[in-house]
């Protein structure tokens, strides 16, 4: 079947040894019962916590270890276009079977989902995860809108625009983003931030842990804006974990 970059990806059986090289997915893949079959996951994999514990490490998802991969001897690895570097997929591409998501909407998650389930014998699954996902999201008010900047990045710092998966989770959130008209993540300046003074500051929890040491510094910069840490994997998750997501935004709207 084709991955979400259109290239064909052929496989003689239902897979029997994955590997999954993104956080988010390797979570749907538990979720989907596919324990005995998962055999490999990166070092920032950390749900579910026993797989984590368990499962054998290949790296992180931009330095994978090659050789662990070799030695594992997949027959499915499944990836990433943005959370995984061209590089070293081009050469997995050449050994083994590789399936590759390209997510920047929820309905690119959707398709994600069922596509990983077909693949994995886990159709009947898969839907089921994503009706319980659109069910939740049905749950989510229009609640009014607010101009908010979200922050992934740290020293230099780094924000969210447009064509992004996190973009669109702001705006089920009813949070306007700010630095919309820019391309995915750009690189901005306390003047940037200053001058478009957004109502909201966003600090996500990954990939830089932002901590409540950091509110201060963002506090300085804009002192009329009101500052939050959030969870990053309810806004940039684009597996199960998207269940949960709908319920952390409605919380987090509420206590503004």
């Amino acid at each position: 079947m084709k991955d979400q970059l259109g290239r064909n990806v052929e496989l003689k059986k239902p897979p029997q040894r994955i590997i999954s090289i993104v956080p988010s997915q390797t979570e749907l893949l538990y979720d989907l019962g596919l324990d005995t079959e998962v055999v490999g996951i990166t070092k920032f994999c950390i749900h579910p916590e026993k797989w984590f514990q368990s499962k054998t490490r290949v790296g992180g998802t931009k330095q994978l270890n090659l050789e662990t991969i070799r030695k594992i001897q997949p027959d499915l690895i499944i990836a990433n276009k943005e959370e995984n570097t061209q590089q070293q997929l081009e050469i997995l591409m050449k050994e083994f079977p590789v399936w590759i998501s390209d997510i920047k909407s929820l309905n690119d998650a959707y398709e994600m989902i069922e596509q990983i389930g077909v693949i994995t014998n886990r159709h009947n699954q898969s839907v089921a995860i994503n009706q319980q996902i659109k069910n939740e999201f049905s749950k989510l008010e229009n609640f009014k809108a607010i101009t908010a900047a979200y922050f992934i990045w740290n020293e230099p710092l780094m924000t969210i625009g447009n064509d992004t998966f996190i973009n669109e989770m702001m705006k089920h959130c009813c949070f306007k983003n700010v630095f919309e008209k820019n391309n995915r993540y750009p690189e901005i300046t306390e003047s940037d931030l200053q001058k478009i003074n957004p109502e909201l500051i966003l600090l996500s929890s990954e990939p830089y842990p932002f901590k409540e040491k950091n509110k201060a510094y963002f506090q300085n910069v804009c002192p009329q804006s009101k500052v939050l840490l959030v969870d990053g994997e309810m806004f940039s998750w684009y597996g199960s974990r998207l269940i949960k997501s709908p319920a952390s935004f409605i919380q987090l709207r509420k206590n503004l």
